[in-house]
């Protein structure tokens, strides 16, 4: 995979940011050159940073499929200690270099989870926002920030509560439609079907079954809130593996709390799993969003679950979606590691480079 640099922004913010103020420091972020494709002269934005999810892993392939295969400039960005640079630690949630690249781009793709950034990089995001530039929400973006009760980002939690009415449960009501609410599947016991629920684009050519990933289906605020239109619904299966059968109603071993009652059933009714709508910031303009529960690095080892991200970038920046769906073959290596939260003093031992993500 061809790594390019980055000249959007400026040669100064492009030069610390490859090289270091230095010249010697490591890569803090990713840069993939738009190629050939519907997506040429557009730049879109890909934030990772939650501790769970391996979003390191999941947003730089998708990157690299959107750049190689659909033509659009695609900058990564990671969690990274200061004292640390260009070195991955997603337990780290006080710090994302680059997010100046947003200044210029067309579409941000986010999947951060608990992040509390320092005031400097909350403007850039909060300024792209205000712009009603679109937006994709991938897995933990529901519960993507977590502030202080007296911090000035406080209103972007994912439980915040306070005299900013518009901002009730943070960025994920406000912006994708819901926060945190539950694991409605059991966690790591009951992986996740998508199914198509309407004849949208954004499912072009998705067939029965495709759409599946080891994480569990989300649960998500219903009814959704405003203009919000479900186009996948997540099935929960009764197992790990993506031929498990459906599972049946309760009781269960395992249920969130809104489902401890007798007749409670997990897919009755299923749970959006992707959704479109729209958001406005007070004071803001209005933008599109795409938002699904799914977002696991493993769940991007299914082609069904890669193109219903791809197709649902296309809708986000009103391309056409081609008729087949998009393209979405693995570029380069794709060897994504099975979610969940590492001991303390992990990611310090790994040692994890961004730069190991760049081809």
């Amino acid at each position: 995979m061809r790594y390019l640099l980055f000249q959007g922004v400026s040669l100064l913010f492009f030069l610390i940011g490859c090289f270091g103020d230095s010249g010697s420091r490591p890569l803090k972020w990713l840069v993939f050159e738009g190629m050939n494709g519907a997506g040429q002269g557009k730049h879109m934005v890909l934030i990772s940073g939650d501790e769970e999810y391996r979003s390191e892993e999941a947003l730089s392939q998708l990157g690299k499929i959107l750049s190689e295969h659909h033509g659009f400039k695609c900058t990564v960005l990671f969690a990274q200690k200061p004292e640390t640079p260009g070195l991955i630690d997603p337990d780290f949630r006080e710090n994302i270099p680059g997010l100046e690249a947003l200044r210029d781009a067309d579409l941000m793709i986010i999947a951060t989870r608990f992040r509390a950034l320092p005031d400097g990089q909350m403007r850039e995001i909060d300024d792209y926002l205000t712009s009603g530039r679109p937006v994709v929400g991938l897995r933990t973006a529901t519960h993507a920030f977590r502030f202080p009760a007296d911090s000035k980002w406080a209103h972007y939690s994912f439980d915040y509560s306070g005299e900013k009415s518009a901002w009730h449960n943070g960025f994920g009501e406000l912006v994708l439609g819901t926060s945190w609410i539950s694991h409605h599947g059991w966690h790591k016991k009951e992986s996740t079907r998508g199914i198509p629920v309407e004849n949208h684009e954004i499912n072009n050519g998705i067939g029965e079954g495709a759409i599946w990933g080891p994480s569990d289906v989300y649960g998500v605020k219903l009814p959704q809130p405003g203009d919000s239109r479900a186009v996948v619904l997540g099935q929960v299966l009764a197992g790990m593996n993506k031929g498990d059968p459906p599972i049946g109603p309760g009781p269960y071993e395992k249920a969130p709390k809104y489902g401890q009652h007798p007749g409670f059933h997990k897919n009755d009714p299923m749970m959006p799993l992707a959704w479109t709508k729209s958001y406005q910031l007070p004071g803001g303009r209005k933008g599109k969003v795409f938002a699904t529960t799914m977002g696991a690095s493993t769940d991007l080892e299914e082609a069904g679950t890669r193109r219903m991200i791809v197709n649902g970038v296309y809708w986000c920046l009103g391309l056409p979606v081609p008729a087949g769906g998009s393209k979405v073959d693995i570029v380069g290596s794709f060897n994504p590691t099975a979610y969940g939260f590492k001991k303390k003093g992990y990611w310090e031992a790994q040692k994890l480079s961004v730069e190991s993500f760049a081809d």
